[in-house]
């Protein structure tokens, strides 16, 4: 047993297996509250504290499903490629839409940072949780942060958006396709995509280039966010 444990196979049987439980209790209960992912990562969390077992011996497995986000996250240039007519004459305000949600997501990180007394080293693992895990799990290893909580952080700020965003756009009155889609993309990237394209194409496209864009704007404001915040 000790042997198979040892093994990438164990890692990555066990995430294979705990989202497909989760997908098939989100089949079957049909509520936003019973996501696949967060079902697979609380089932995850139970066999490696009920073995006793170190996150590094999953993460042998664990890491090649996450190798796989990379080329999954460019997939999604296909949605957006089927809506390329409704960028026309919206391309400065759907820039400046997804500039506003960056730079919101630094500031709230950095100053909630500072009012409760986070430490500096996990202040760092959030400052990129917007951007898509590709993405934000290496800014955050090359800014001093901790991947593993900024993959955490990420997962968690898409949940959310995937499970509060369509209810917040009722309360506020919003139903234009593309503010939709710009707004869950930016905000909470893959996650958000994915409930953007259960609401509707126009959306789904909008918020895949979301992601994109968000995820260039992360890399090139950290640099600044750091010298202005950090230095």
């Amino acid at each position: 047993m000790s042997e198979y444990l040892d093994t990438p196979i164990f890692g990555f049987a066990l995430t294979v297996i705990a989202f497909q439980a989760g997908l098939y209790i989100n089949r079957k209960v049909r509520n936003a509250i019973f996501n696949p992912l967060i079902i697979a990562i609380t089932l995850i969390m139970i066999v490696l504290i009920s073995l006793d077992i170190d996150y590094e011996i999953y993460n042998k497995g664990g890491s090649i499903v996450t190798f796989f986000i990379n080329p999954t996250t460019v997939v999604l240039a296909l949605p957006l490629y089927k809506q390329l007519n409704k960028l026309k004459g919206r391309g400065i305000t759907i820039t400046i839409g997804i500039a506003a949600g960056t730079i919101a997501s630094f500031i709230s990180v950095i100053y909630l940072g500072k009012l409760f007394g986070i430490s500096e080293t996990i202040t760092l693992s959030l400052v990129p949780k917007s951007a898509t895990t590709a993405i934000s799990k290496e800014i955050s290893s090359q800014i001093g942060g901790i991947p593993a909580l900024t993959i955490a952080a990420t997962s968690i700020t898409g949940i959310i958006g995937y499970l509060m965003g369509p209810g917040i756009f009722k309360i506020l009155g919003i139903n234009d396709e593309v503010a939709i889609g710009i707004a869950l993309g930016t905000a909470s990237h893959a996650m958000g995509t994915a409930k953007a394209m259960e609401i509707g194409e126009v959306e789904g496209g909008m918020a895949s280039l979301a992601i994109g864009v968000a995820g260039l704007m992360v890399v090139l404001m950290t640099p600044l966010m750091i010298k202005l915040f950090f230095i």
